[in-house]
């Protein structure tokens, strides 16, 4: 039996809304073991003086919890 933690991220990126995602998923990757799926659940952007600034993707990430010794 597994049991999973989901956990939401925000990833920003100049670029797309896709390299904003990697990039949450990349900094995870960094501190989480065992990542398992990651699901976009709100894109959007900043503006600053009518130009896109940033793209932003909000996310919400899984990985396996680590079994406890007995």
């Amino acid at each position: 039996m597994s049991v999973y933690k989901i956990i939401e991220l925000v990833g920003t990126s100049k670029k797309s809304w896709e390299d904003a995602a990697a990039q949450a998923v990349k900094s995870a990757s960094k501190s989480l073991r065992d990542l398992r799926v990651a699901e976009v659940t709100k894109l959007d952007m900043t503006i600053e003086d009518g130009e896109v600034k940033a793209y932003r993707a909000r996310i919400n990430v899984s990985f396996k919890l680590e079994k406890a010794d007995d």
